[in-house]
């Protein structure tokens, strides 16, 4: 296997990449897909790569794997770049949220009450309002 380091000199980008993208997006290509889908390459810290993974289960078996991950990114990326790899769990990323509502937080639907019969609505606010506090 031609190693990238060779590769990305002979694309004149070796002044423009840094370390850190080098190795980061040679992570996928070094451990296959089905690996890179639990274990994202994060950062180069110094010479240590730092993989955050999906759960504890995954830190453990790749932290007894990491001498054989770790030959391999040698041997793609070269000996001087990468001299240890990290395995982190990840932090929790939230999903796509639906969009909120004007005031910012989604409101449970309202049960009918007395006050819907007040026609004024400033009189019908100030009426659930003293509701409110006399209730509290």
């Amino acid at each position: 296997m031609e190693r990238a380091a060779k590769s990305f000199s002979s694309l004149k980008l070796t002044g423009k990449l840094s370390g850190e993208e080098i190795a980061c997006a040679a992570w996928p290509a070094i451990v296959g897909k089905r690996l890179a889908r639990h274990a994202v390459a994060a950062t180069l810290v110094r010479d240590r790569l730092v993989v955050e993974v999906d759960d504890a289960i995954w830190q453990k078996q790749l932290f007894h794997l990491r001498f054989q991950i770790l030959e391999k990114v040698q041997e793609v990326l070269g000996g001087e770049l990468v001299r240890d790899l990290e395995f982190r769990i990840a932090t929790p990323r939230r999903g796509p949220q639906q969009a909120a509502t004007l005031a910012g937080r989604e409101r449970a639907p309202r049960l009918p009450d007395e006050s819907d019969r007040i026609k004024d609505p400033v009189l019908r606010i100030l009426y659930r309002e003293s509701r409110k506090k006399a209730s509290a």
